[in-house]
């Protein structure tokens, strides 16, 4: 992803900010700063380096997840734990989620930085935490809620909150010391980062694999019993050639055998036999039934229409609700069926006015919606 720094994407954004950093001495500061960051690489082991984007802001930093949104709850949990954990106890961050829309762009040193709407409400969220609290947006929290019961449990409402420039959020508090904070720490510390490097060619064939097994075995595997299968057909073909060309051959000097014995058998004519019963049969039942069958296959079969397909595309997000009927938020929701005909989409999000759309769709057909709330 990050080869291509034109992009815009929907990413999630963990910002974090270490509580009264600015007020202390230099020579504190750098002690704090490199507690802090070491605390933050732990933390970011089990994520791919291709996957997330640092960004140092002196006094804490900001971290964009290009994959998955889970990635984030689970850096940001983890790091606000071991600060906590942190012997000195002098390390106190305050840590703010955001799910929204950012552009992948270079900077004057030509390296990778991240602006737009999502990493700068990620910075709004941060600053209505305290010391060791951990807030997300709504729409992080509609996002991952959906995803597991654990996720869920972990959030509570704690109401709508108002930035400097009078632009107001809703934020959700993610709760400390709970069974299911504990299960998904437990969670993020036994997932392992994906293992991306360049092929070995035989080193990667060779390599051990579960259960002592070796990668080739499983290409040698198939190979060799195709080649055994092959080689059975091959040989049982050959066994069958010699009876394939004895049958005829004895079936002719049957025939032959039996026109020298018996000539005058075959010059008499056979003297006429009775015809069966069953062939004066009266046909009629056969008449009756070929109308039947006719009538049958003339019978039109009712036509059943094609549904149609409603795509979305909607910046940040927004609720949809269709014909008054919600049907998830969008991102993640890309797509919804209809079946044909006109309906009302009304699309809703908590900051801005709710827009409503009328489409008119005909059997598959596929009708894309856009909106960018501003």
């Amino acid at each position: 992803m990050i080869e291509q720094p034109s992009r815009t994407l929907v990413c999630s954004i963990v910002f974090l900010d270490l509580v009264d950093y600015s007020a202390k001495p230099v020579a504190e500061q750098l002690l704090l700063k490199q507690a802090f960051n070491k605390l933050l690489s732990s933390s970011l082991e089990n994520v791919a380096p291709r996957d997330r984007v640092v960004l140092d802001t002196g006094d804490g930093a900001g971290i964009t997840f290009l994959g998955d949104p889970e990635d984030a709850l689970f850096v940001a949990m983890s790091l606000r734990a071991a600060a906590r954990a942190e012997s000195s106890g002098a390390i106190a961050v305050r840590i703010g989620i955001n799910l929204g829309p950012v552009r992948l762009v270079k900077d004057i040193n030509g390296q990778i930085n991240i602006i737009g709407d999502g990493i700068n409400v990620a910075q709004r969220v941060m600053t209505f935490a305290q010391a060791g609290q951990l807030l997300v947006s709504r729409s992080f929290y509609e996002v991952v809620s959906c995803l597991s019961l654990d996720y869920a449990s972990l959030f509570s409402y704690v109401g709508a909150r108002t930035d400097k420039h009078v632009r107001e959020h809703e934020v959700y508090l993610v709760g400390i010391g709970t069974d299911a904070a504990r299960r998904v720490i437990e969670t993020s510390s036994r997932r392992v980062a994906p293992r991306r490097r360049a092929p070995r060619l035989i080193g990667e064939l060779t390599e051990a694999r579960p259960f002592g097994l070796h990668r080739i075995a499983f290409i040698g595997a198939p190979l060799a019993f195709a080649l055994l299968v092959s080689g059975g057909v091959a040989v049982r073909a050959q066994m069958n050639l010699p009876q394939l060309a004895v049958k005829p051959a004895s079936k002719a000097v049957k025939m032959v055998a039996a026109a020298r014995v018996e000539p005058a058998a075959e010059a008499q004519p056979a003297p006429p036999q009775p015809p069966a019963a069953q062939d004066f049969e009266p046909e009629a039942p056969k008449a009756r039934a070929a109308p039947a069958k006719t009538k049958n296959a003339a019978r039109p079969v009712a036509a059943v229409a094609a549904p149609g397909l409603i795509q979305l595309a909607i910046l940040p997000w927004g609720e949809v609700i269709v014909d008054g009927k919600s049907r998830g938020s969008s991102p993640p929701l890309r797509s919804i069926e209809v079946p044909p005909g006109s309906h009302v989409v009304e699309i809703r999000n908590t900051s801005f006015p709710s827009v409503t759309r009328r489409v008119q769709i005909r059997p598959g057909q596929s009708v894309r919606v856009r909106h960018r709330f501003r």
